[in-house]
């Protein structure tokens, strides 16, 4: 089993014994959603820590966006319940790049593939992607890629 789904686990158990009620329910959550994608596909597998990052990153990503919902209907509690469950995910996740880090690893993979222009973005991306994997969102990635493309 991983490690940080064994950190997962036993964080769940510490949260219910501290009656840490967002915690609690944020943990299970993540859990749940590492055992769905254990068992999606073919046939059952055991998830890298990798592959749990990739999980929490996404679940991490839900809870943003509908926090950003939440209060864009002026619904300010749920929204508020929301960004909690997404700092408790974020707990288990790689620290994010500055965007010195990030720009840097960009010009990187620009000179590393000779790319030029906006339409060469793919490429620069496969290069880009498993340097970052899992410390920038894809977004950001590609935002910064194409302000460099195009400059």
């Amino acid at each position: 089993m991983s490690a940080l789904k064994d950190k997962l686990k036993v964080d769940l158990a510490t949260s219910m014994k501290a009656r840490d009620e967002v915690r609690l329910r944020t943990i299970r959550m993540a859990l749940a959603a590492v055992n769905v994608e254990e068992v999606a596909g073919k046939e059952a597998r055991e998830l890298s820590d990798d592959e749990v990052i990739k999980v929490l990153t996404r679940e991490a990503k839900k809870r943003r966006e509908a926090s950003e919902a939440f209060a864009g209907a002026g619904r300010a509690e749920q929204a508020q319940a929301e960004l909690d469950e997404q700092a408790v995910l974020e707990e288990y996740l790689p620290a994010q790049m500055s965007d010195e880090e990030l720009n840097a690893l960009v010009d990187e993979a620009i000179a590393e593939s000779g790319a030029q222009g906006p339409k060469a973005m793919g490429q620069v991306m496969k290069i880009l992607n498993p340097k970052v994997a899992g410390r920038a969102e894809g977004g950001r990635i590609a935002q910064a890629v194409r302000a460099r493309l195009s400059a």
